[in-house]
């Protein structure tokens, strides 16, 4: 089943969303900090035969229908006597777990969104002593340092990818005289305007975001930087090992002009992930950028007529001259906090077992990273997914500073910033330079007191990531 819950701790109250409770003992009851962590799992003094209750907690939304069906699965079926007990975060998951594990409620296992920053805080445990030679040996071709493992000790293993594109709608895109999605920020700008004046008066706008929060303005910046240039990610620059926001500020310009000119749904300002794929689900929104859930989405949580399709991302110029940036290459970790690391292990093993990832895969909820599922798996069947999947253009990046050095960050985050700039406007060149003062001071911050180890690679060349993902 599906609430909607409120956890509130150290002072602040953060609206967490979609929880998705297992069938258990505890059905029905609210799933409070008495129930949720890690504390709540059987600990000591547990009667024998009585199950061992491991708490998960994940923002993926896409997948939860999917997810659900198959913890429930695990929930009958293993013989170690565990119950999961998953719960689906909203947009402010960060904040979450740093709470959880502040006030001692931490979930079993959970979903990593930055492994250098979980390990330096000490939130999850190394995985090396419960993986046999068989689990090493099966992704050793697909980790990477600081996303997988650091310094040899490995904290979370890879499942898949997300590919990034523009996601338009084909038939306001045929009623405003369109055939084909835009190549440059230019069209964009210009294809958005065409849709919004073709079909305004039925309430459709040529482009959204979910500038609710600095995701929306990190989700294009993220897809179209790293399409656009060859040097970095996140305004993170590999070569010079510096934060240059630069690299973002043909996206930032575009998106600000879509703004003035009318060519975003009205509201965008306080607009989130799921109400923009509902009013594109209702054929509203002319295009936005986002990831390869997508197909899910409009599959099971927002079923649509709506004939769409995916793209790649819009250049300055046209040309891909990087790789578009595959978030992901982590997957889940199990809590130091955890009394029952062997049983979640076991849970573990189910997560990344052959045939749910097979399945996961083939359902279309993400694009697997791991050699044996993809040598396995069936191509994805999913409506939409075809758009997704990775071409020579899709690359995995290093990790970059970002979360470290935003740790250390004194004023507002660049997504924020940029955010502002989108809506209300500004000196764009001012803003950015101060970007770049305020996050390289943090950024030497981080890296003199040992918060990230990352340095700069002077060989760091994003046109040669190209064709590694391919399939």
């Amino acid at each position: 089943m599906v609430k909607q819950w409120g956890y509130a701790a150290l002072g602040a109250t953060l609206v967490i969303g979609l929880t998705a409770c297992s069938s258990s003992g505890n059905e029905g009851a609210s799933p409070d900090a008495s129930n949720s962590g890690a504390a709540s799992a059987s600990a000591s003094g547990q009667n024998a035969g009585e199950k061992t209750k491991i708490a998960y907690w994940t923002p993926d939304r896409h997948d939860a229908v999917f997810m659900q069906a198959k913890i429930d699965e695990f929930n009958k079926t293993n013989t170690d006597n565990i119950e999961v007990e998953m719960t689906v975060m909203a947009d402010n998951y960060p904040d979450a777990v740093d709470i959880a594990f502040a006030s001692k409620q931490a979930p079993d296992v959970l979903r990593i969104n930055n492994l250098e920053t979980y390990v330096k805080k000490g939130y999850i445990t190394p995985l090396n002593s419960y993986m046999d030679d068989a689990t090493k040996e099966r992704f050793s071709s697909v980790l990477i340092e600081n996303k997988n493992m650091i310094g040899g000790e490995i904290y979370s293993l890879p499942n898949t990818g997300q590919t990034w594109r523009l996601i338009y709608n084909k038939d306001l895109f045929a009623k405003a005289g369109l055939t084909e999605a835009p190549k440059t920020l230019d069209e964009l700008v210009e294809y958005a305007k065409k849709i919004t004046e073709a079909g305004k008066a039925e309430g459709a706008y040529g482009f959204a975001s979910n500038f609710k929060s600095s995701s929306g303005f990190w989700r294009p910046s993220i897809t179209v930087s790293t399409a656009s240039g060859t040097t970095g990610a996140e305004g993170y620059n590999f070569q010079t090992g510096q934060f240059d926001f630069n690299s973002v500020k043909d996206i930032a310009l575009a998106l600000r002009q879509m703004k003035e000119d009318g060519s975003m749904l009205p509201g965008v300002e306080s607009l989130d992930m799921d109400p923009l794929r509902a009013q594109f689900a209702q054929g509203k929104i002319g295009m936005y950028i986002n990831h390869s859930g997508e197909p899910s989405v409009y599959k099971d949580q927002f079923p649509t007529t709506v004939n769409w399709a995916a793209a790649p991302p819009p250049t300055a110029d046209g040309t891909i001259h990087g790789a578009i940036n595959v978030v992901g290459g982590w997957y889940v970790g199990i809590s130091n906090d955890s009394p029952n690391k062997e049983k979640a292990w076991k849970f573990l093993e189910y997560l990344y077992s052959l045939d749910l990832q097979k399945e996961y895969y083939e359902n279309g909820y993400g694009v697997s990273l791991i050699p044996d599922v993809i040598e396995a798996a069936s191509s994805p069947s999913t409506p939409g997914i075809e758009g997704f999947l990775p071409t020579k253009y899709d690359a995995l990046y290093p990790d970059t500073p970002l979360t470290a050095t935003e740790a250390a960050l004194e004023g507002t985050k660049y997504g924020d910033v940029l955010t502002k700039y989108v809506v209300v406007g500004g000196d764009l060149d001012k803003l950015i330079e101060d970007l770049n003062t305020r996050y390289n001071a943090a950024l030497a911050k981080a890296r003199a007191d040992g918060t990230t180890k990352i340095e700069a690679d002077p060989d760091f060349d994003a046109s040669k990531l190209q064709g590694a993902l391919a399939q």
